[in-house]
């Protein structure tokens, strides 16, 4: 019965850090666009960790209680996209590398904060994970690095095509292009094959930053 109360409380818990990691990420676009010209953001009222604004009811929460109460593995989700206009921006080529960056350093950031908790806790793995504080810090950093790591994959409409854009020589427009056409087709694969490069990225800074394996993550995970 405690395991199972247990259970559904980390489950909670791990909806209520998804969507609340996802919510910083898109503000993070937000206030990075702002900074650089454009308001569009502001102006619509997106500049706010006020979740009801962002939350997008097929992303944030349909799909991710889906995926756990099927135990498919893994969890993936999504708020609704900020909105910004890059021709507002003051330097449209490095401006756009700016607010599509802004979102994956967010995830970071969170990721560094709160597994520096863990590491500098000096706590065994097995204490760790009774805690329910540290539980709590060690699902917020493997969550937060692993949409940190998943966000880099230069497809769109992920923040990796955003940096690969801005780096893109005119003569190879033709790229950028194909892949904002048909990049349902590209999108597709990374769902299967992300994982053999996620997993692995995720655990080798899961380990720089808190001194534990990603195992103790996966540890702690509700499904």
């Amino acid at each position: 019965m405690a395991h199972t109360a247990m259970q559904l409380l980390d489950t909670i818990f791990f909806v209520a850090a998804l969507i609340m990691s996802v919510v910083i990420h898109e503000v993070a676009h937000g206030h990075a666009a702002n900074m650089l010209g454009d308001p569009t953001a502001r102006l619509s009222g997106r500049l706010t960790l006020n979740p009801l604004s962002h939350i997008d009811p097929m992303g944030s929460i349909i799909i991710p209680l889906l995926l756990i109460t099927t135990n498919a593995g893994f969890l993936f989700g999504w708020a609704k996209p900020v909105p910004y206009n890059p021709y507002n921006l003051r330097n449209q080529r490095w401006g756009t590398l700016l607010v599509g960056g802004a979102g994956v350093l967010a995830n970071f950031f969170l990721a560094l904060v709160f597994g520096l908790l863990v590491r500098l806790s000096g706590l065994a793995p097995e204490a760790l994970l009774v805690s329910t504080f540290f539980r709590g810090a060690i699902i917020l950093t493997g969550l937060n690095l692993v949409l940190g790591v998943f966000n880099l994959i230069p497809v769109p409409p992920l923040d990796g095509s955003k940096v690969l854009f801005s780096f893109l020589p005119y003569r190879l427009s033709h790229v950028q292009n194909m892949l904002e056409q048909y990049w349902y087709i590209f999108l597709i694969p990374v769902f299967f094959f992300a994982g053999f490069i996620i997993v692995p990225a995720a655990n080798a800074i899961f380990f720089l930053v808190t001194g534990y394996s990603l195992g103790l993550y996966v540890l702690a995970l509700p499904f």
